[in-house]
């Protein structure tokens, strides 16, 4: 199946292509440049798997939270490429896809964006599994989950933790000292992460799930702009 994947919910712009058992991939620290950036990165990457957009069998994005502007970008050029392709869109969790490379680890894995105002979008993770929702939370809040979750709440926790995604160095520097032994920064936090939703996309596929094409970016936080106009 040649499936193509969209990453442009953080700061880095990450896209993946399978050509058949071949994947491509590319990543861009593109700052605000993603809508600038987009079309001509996918571009290569059909040039580079030898394949025409005809070809494309699925197109994939991040489904939120994240940047406002990220992932209304990745969400119109997924459904621009669905409806003329008319192929399948599926859209996941960021979160999810942020995790997913720590799967295999026994440890508490926490996603987190900035979200600016001293807050994070966040999610408690074990084994793969989302123990909580998508959150708008703030460090104190976070704490709360993980001793919700079975970790101690004394001075020494017997449960390490993973943070990873592109807030996770801000959120380790705001979590109490007290947990500082037990945190782990994953070194590939700021990595993009479309190779890991090709994969999550792919498999939802084919068990069947429906197609996305009607839905779009999932917000948790009004934008600044919503909320200034409200005032």
């Amino acid at each position: 199946m040649n499936s193509l994947a969209l990453d442009s919910s953080q700061e880095v712009l990450s896209l993946a292509l399978s050509a058949g058992k071949d994947v491509f991939y590319t990543e861009i620290d593109a700052g605000q440049r993603h809508s600038e950036l987009m079309m001509e990165s996918i571009d290569l990457l059909f040039k580079n798997a030898e394949i025409r957009p005809e070809e494309l069998n699925l197109v994939s994005c991040m489904k939120g939270p994240g940047s406002f502007t990220g992932l209304r970008i990745a969400y119109s050029t997924a459904k621009g490429l669905a409806m003329a392709l008319k192929i399948p869109l599926v859209a996941i969790p960021t979160l999810d896809c942020l995790a997913h490379h720590l799967s295999f680890r026994t440890e508490i894995v926490i996603p987190a964006i900035d979200a600016k105002q001293g807050r994070f979008f966040a999610a408690l993770f074990r084994g793969g599994k989302r123990l909580t929702d998508c959150m708008d939370a703030s460090p104190e809040a976070l704490v709360r989950e993980l001793v919700k979750a079975g970790l101690s709440a004394g001075p020494a926790p017997d449960e390490k933790i993973i943070l990873t995604g592109s807030g996770a160095a801000l959120l380790h520097s705001r979590l109490p000292e007290e947990l500082s032994n037990v945190i782990l920064l994953d070194p590939q936090f700021r990595r993009g992460r479309a190779r890991e939703l090709l994969e999550i996309a792919n498999n939802t596929i084919m068990k069947g799930e429906t197609n996305d094409l009607d839905s779009g970016p999932v917000y948790i936080r009004k934008s600044d702009a919503e909320l200034n106009r409200q005032k």
